[in-house]
């Protein structure tokens, strides 16, 4: 996923909840549409910053050896400014990139 260039807003937006529900009818659906995919979100940036400052991690760490390391700062603080995991689902949903399904729905019309 391309989060790093998401167009999301850095800052919390107040949504029409009605209104963005209108795809799913449901407003809890929606919501809850949405925080799995910010779960799923948040994982891969956890992972990915992990992976990055795994690289500054030495085997042989002490409490008296931690030094501060510039690029680790940066690193962080790059990852820190990105848009939260909430916000790029949100807007994911609005701009009709998110696939979801319904599987009671499914079940439902099914019988």
């Amino acid at each position: 996923m391309d989060y790093k260039k998401s167009n999301a807003p850095l800052n919390t937006v107040t949504r029409d909840m009605i209104k963005l529900s209108e795809e799913t009818g449901n407003v809890y659906e929606t919501v809850c549409i949405i925080a799995k995919r910010a779960n799923q979100i948040a994982v891969e940036m956890k992972h990915d910053l992990e992976k990055k400052l795994q690289e500054f991690a030495s085997m042989n760490d002490n409490l008296e050896e931690i030094s501060e390391n510039r690029e680790q700062i940066e690193i962080s603080r790059y990852y820190e400014k990105l848009p939260k995991p909430v916000l790029i689902a949100t807007q994911e949903f609005e701009e009709h990139k998110l696939v979801y399904r319904n599987l009671a729905k499914e079940k439902d019309s099914n019988l």
